[in-house]
């Protein structure tokens, strides 16, 4: 058996295998616990798609339930419906495949989600042995995760669309099963244009968008237009990978950016940038960060 220093007391070694609990039994309840949680997690969710195919108006099923209560109405299906067999059949089809993965990601703020599962163990109690890789900017995502280096990947939400269409890529059917995050981005300019907080000012600014393919983009190409400037024709947008839009602002390569943090903050903090206004403000709930696999790694691998 394993034995481990407890960081927070040297003095207490702790023995299980993981390392997290004070023994191996604790981590064995521990574990026998995310199971149940899995488990009853899976019924729920085979309970609400019935029960959502049955009552497709969210009203009507709110009023069934209200009237005669979950337990009733679950009770109620089961004698119409083979429920306990489809719940079965649910778990027989979540097995993992392919248990070791690699999931790219870039280094921000957006990307928590994807990124902390890891560490958290949010993974491992799924049966997954997940590597998460950084990467340097959002074409090598793109590129590496069409390569089949990564299983999945951390993308701008635009992005499996794009691929999807064949635009800036290879047609590949891409699919984008979670949303990491909703808002979260701003738009900065250097220090130098603090009096020019009016967009009409901006002609002839150079702005930097961590790629064609993202809200980032599409955001900064509205605003910019609400304001009477033609986006490609008063300004240039291009593409920088994140973290080099700050030193980008400092040298004077780019007049400003809309990037999501912490990179606003960073031009913040090191006195080269301001904050002129936050994406939300321009559409609030707006989506951002995807999580993204290929609709082969779907079909080949279903459990996973």
């Amino acid at each position: 058996m394993s034995s481990f220093r407890n960081p927070f007391d040297p003095n207490v070694r702790l023995t299980c295998g993981c390392g997290g609990h004070a023994s191996q039994a604790e981590h064995d309840a521990d574990l026998a616990r995310h199971t149940h949680d899995s488990e009853a997690l899976q019924s729920r969710a085979v309970e609400n798609t019935v029960m959502r195919a049955l009552f497709p108006d969210d009203s009507t099923r709110r009023g069934f339930l209200k009237a005669v209560g979950s337990g009733t109405a679950m009770a109620a299906i089961s004698a119409l419906f083979p429920l306990a067999a489809a719940k079965e059949a649910f778990a027989q089809s979540g097995k993992i495949e392919k248990p070791n993965l690699k999931v790219g990601f870039i280094p921000i703020t957006c990307g928590t989600p994807i990124i902390m599962g890891q560490p958290m163990g949010f993974y491992g109690r799924q049966g997954l042995n997940v590597e998460v890789v950084k990467t340097a900017g959002w074409a090598v995502i793109r590129d590496k995760t069409l390569n089949k280096e990564y299983d999945a990947a951390h993308m701008l939400s635009p992005m499996p669309l794009a691929i999807t269409l064949g635009v800036g890529a290879k047609p590949i059917p891409y699919t984008m099963p979670a949303v990491e995050n909703i808002n979260g981005q701003a738009i900065t300019l250097a220090m130098k244009h603090k009096d020019k907080r009016d967009p009409k000012q901006w002609k002839g600014f150079k702005f930097a968008v961590p790629f064609d393919y993202s809200m980032h983009n599409y955001l900064l190409r509205y605003f910019v237009a609400e304001h009477g400037l033609d986006p490609d024709r008063d300004i240039q947008i291009r593409a920088v990978p994140p973290p080099e839009m700050v030193a980008n602002l400092r040298a004077d390569n780019i007049d400003g950016f809309l990037a999501p943090d912490p990179v606003n903050q960073r031009a913040v903090y090191d006195g080269v940038g301001f904050i002129h206004i936050l994406s939300k403000e321009i559409w609030d709930g707006h989506p951002c960060c995807a999580f993204a696999v290929s609709r082969e790694f779907i079909t080949q691998y279903p459990g996973t």
